[in-house]
């Protein structure tokens, strides 16, 4: 049974940087997908960044992209979320994720781990 467990959220102003962590237990990993989702109230849980663990190859929203930086720690089986230049609109509980296997996909339903979710909350 694989374990996600998030961290690293909090409240912080508009421009300001925040990083998540994402401590991952019960398998290995080499062959996993890995990613990172956020929901806002009243709002679909939506798709933020990805990294196929093996190979370390990083995917990102539209909406992050160029702000976000996804990484992962083989040594100690964590991943993360660089944010930076937060916007209000990043306001969400944010969500790991992982599946056993490679995908491009971005749909929740392609991931069958999830954490618990860490709060981000970026004032205006």
């Amino acid at each position: 049974q694989v374990q996600l467990v998030e961290s690293g959220g909090g409240l912080v102003q508009a421009g300001g940087s925040l990083r998540l962590s994402c401590a991952a237990s019960g398998r290995t990993f080499s062959s996993y997908t890995m990613a990172w989702f956020r929901q806002a109230p009243g709002k679909e849980r939506e798709f933020v960044a990805r990294i196929e663990w093996g190979s370390a190859l990083p995917y990102y929203a539209d909406s992050v992209k160029g702000r976000f930086t996804i990484s992962r720690d083989n040594a100690r089986n964590t991943m993360y979320l660089q944010m930076n230049s937060l916007k209000f609109e990043d306001t969400a509980v944010y969500y790991c994720a992982s599946r056993p296997s490679l995908t491009i996909g971005t749909m929740p339903a392609l991931y069958t781990y999830w954490g618990q979710g860490t709060q981000v909350t970026v004032s205006s």
